[in-house]
């Protein structure tokens, strides 16, 4: 079946468009210029970018040298026109080399290879296999002895070993350790197919850049990482994937990652005195200061005193907590992960927290109000709090991109949205990187009503907050002021509440016939952001480590119902289940009590502001994967991935008027406050 990436839409393999929505299913379209690209082409015709499916292949002898490695073969000839004919890793003929087959490695029998993936809207057999697992209804069939057969009857896939820890830690760590696509043995060899991390900086070229001046913290972190990766991969006997110095590598939010796992080969397991000899490398080739508590650590860690990953933790957290406190180490106990919002301002201060760097993506939206120099903090695990520590650094705003877009959709005759951005933005640029200031406020309303009304209540408050923001919070030079507290987020509502409701009174509207609109606000101020909203127009949040997230819950009977304890089928299975419990204009400010929140960024964010029209039947939980997590990455487009996203829910949601704010920020380690 082919995928479409589109609208997921599962289609005939002989497909060339989706029989869904339309979206040609033979070629991609270039992340740089939109022109349309081949599947079976690496590089866009009209601008030259990378536009293909790359994989990094690994092939490992299955008797480990008893043979070598077979050849693949062309599947043409050569034309004689100077082309090089085709050669594929598979007898399916979907991944095809892009480089030279190199000799297998003398030690570990191994060979390397870039591959682009010819048909990746095909879900790959080992996706396919896992879709099975996942969805089988007995377990009766003995692990890894599950065959599908994936074209032809020489090649059955049965899942090499190489590939078992890939899927095994692959969703503990996520980031860390590379996405594993596809993997199959034939003809006595076993291959895996991998995220293509070869263009990743090395950790080591980090160290050694001048510019960076990096502080204790930072290095404590990956340390950090690594320990909890050795905990991880000694029962697979993978130690060797953190003993190789090249294999260290990191992304663009400067987290430590792996490009790959190494099987540990000897018949000795390596161990943590080896770690310890590879830190004390990292330092002298860096010649960096190894401060007092790290030295004797890793001097301890070098000759065998240091005796369990878990001790190895223990001894770093203790050195971070007293690099940033100047204390004695003493037990921290982990607060609830929903602190709730100070009745006299957005920041409070609570005890430092703790937080796994491993943990599962949470589902519930966690409202932290966290200071800056807050340097770790606490994720759930699907309600679970997990008390296994990590270092989190301070972050600071390196790019903030933001854009707003509504659309009528195809059944309305008036768009009753309306958005609001305004901003002020100072930028630092040096050598040493790029940090902003942000003082920013984004507001969308749906309006209702009926006829124009609805068009102008949504107008009104916008406009109101707008001005009403702007002479208490905007107004001063200084662009780094703390954000209002929560007094003066529901001023503002109550204001653009009374701003609607006294033209109803004036007009002695009654009823449906009241004009009102809900609210979804954000105001952001570098790395801290606080949330007003009034109806069921939503906040919603993406991250790499926590997936896709509603902030918000929506004002309306069945969620009222919901929070009374009553089953959510039961409260949904009412007739009046949707309507608006409060908004804005048709009742006094005795009825209007916005819920508002605080949040921190503490790693690369998307924000979205939604009205129901971009929401409804769950459209962006259905499609995040590939609609909002590509806008994570500062090489997507923006205002083209909105569009997309606006043209899907016109698909799906076209009934209503479209709208969203999407908020991209970027952000990195603050140096400043950790020197």
């Amino acid at each position: 079946m082919l995928v479409c990436p589109h609208c997921r839409f599962e289609n005939p393999n002989t497909n060339k468009f989706c029989q869904e929505c339309g979206t040609s299913l033979t070629q991609n379209s270039c992340p740089e210029c939109s022109s349309p690209v081949p599947f079976s082409s690496l590089e866009c015709p009209t601008c030259g970018a990378i536009a293909g499916v790359v994989w990094w292949a690994i092939i490992t002898d299955k008797l480990k040298g008893s043979s070598a490695a077979s050849q693949p073969e062309p599947v043409a000839p050569d034309a004689g026109d100077g082309t090089a004919p085709a050669i594929f890793l598979d007898a399916q003929h979907r991944y095809q080399l892009l480089d030279p087959l190199p000799p297998p490695d003398a030690i570990t029998h191994e060979q390397q290879v870039r591959v682009l993936d010819c048909n990746p809207l095909q879900r790959s057999p080992l996706a396919a296999l896992t879709h099975e697992e996942l969805n089988a209804s007995s377990d009766s069939t003995p692990a890894g002895t599950t065959a599908a057969t994936v074209g032809v009857s020489s090649v059955t896939l049965v899942v090499p070993t190489i590939a078992e820890p890939y899927r095994a830690l692959g969703n503990q760590f996520y980031q860390t350790i590379p996405f594993i696509h596809d993997a199959w043995q034939q003809d006595g060899e076993q291959i895996v197919l991998l995220e293509d991390r070869s263009d990743f900086p090395l950790l080591i070229d980090l160290w050694l850049d001048e510019r960076l001046s990096l502080p204790p913290l930072q290095i404590l972190h990956w340390l950090y990482e690594i320990a909890e990766l050795w905990e991880a991969l000694e029962p697979w006997r993978c130690l060797k994937s953190v003993l190789e110095i090249e294999n260290l590598r990191v992304d663009e939010d400067q987290s430590l990652c792996l490009q790959r796992l190494y099987p540990d080969l000897t018949a000795t397991t390596p161990t943590l005195s080896e770690l310890g000899q590879l830190w004390q490398t990292l330092f002298t080739q860096t010649q960096r200061t190894q401060f007092g508590d790290l030295s004797r650590l890793l001097t301890e860690l070098a000759t065998g005193k240091v005796e369990t990953a878990e001790d190895l933790r223990s001894r770093i957290e203790a050195i971070a907590y007293e690099l940033q406190t100047g204390q004695a180490t003493v037990p921290l106990s982990p607060p609830p992960a929903d602190i709730p919002v100070a009745s006299d301002g957005p920041i409070t201060n609570p005890p430092i927290e703790l937080k796994n760097a491993t943990s599962a993506a949470p589902t519930a939206a966690t409202q932290l109000n966290l200071p800056l120099n807050q340097l770790v903090t606490l994720i759930e695990d699907e309600g679970e709090p997990d008390n296994d520590p990590t270092i989190v650094l301070p972050m600071q705003l390196a790019n903030l991109e933001d854009l707003g877009w509504t659309d009528i959709g195809r059944q309305r005759q008036h768009n009753e949205d309306y958005f609001g951005i305004e901003t002020q933005v100072a930028k630092l640029e040096s050598p040493m990187g790029k940090t902003l200031h942000a003082r920013n406020l984004y507001i969308l309303c749906d309006g209702m009503g009926g006829q124009a009304d609805g068009e102008v209540a949504s107008a009104l408050a916008v406009d109101t907050l707008r001005t009403y923001f702007r002479s208490v919070w905007m107004a001063g030079a200084d662009i780094t002021t703390k954000l209002p507290g929560p007094d003066v987020l529901n001023e503002a509502v109550q204001l653009a509440n009374k701003a609607i409701y006294d033209i109803n009174q004036q007009n002695a509207r009654s009823g449906s016939g009241r004009m009102g609109t809900t609210l979804v606000l954000v105001l952001l101020q570098g790395t801290e952001v606080a949330v007003a909203h009034v109806g069921d127009s939503r906040l919603y949040r993406y991250t790499r480590k926590r997936g896709l997230e509603q902030l918000t819950i929506d004002h309306e009977v069945g969620q009222r119902e919901i929070q009374r304890g009553v089953e959510p089928d039961i409260a949904y299975a009412r007739p009046d289940a949707y309507q608006l419990t409060q908004a804005l204009g048709p009742r006094d400010e005795h009825f209007v009590k916005p819920d508002i929140q605080y949040l921190e960024l503490n790693e690369d964010t998307l924000l979205f502001l939604c009205s129901d029209g971009l929401t409804d039947n769950d459209l962006l939980e259905t499609h995040f994967q590939t609609h909002v997590e590509p806008l994570l990455s500062s090489q997507t487009n923006l205002e083209q991935g909105i569009g997309r996203l606006i043209e899907l829910a016109n698909q799906y949601n076209g009934h209503d008027n479209i709208t969203t704010i999407a908020i991209r920020a970027k952000v990195r380690p603050n140096l400043e406050r950790l020197k």
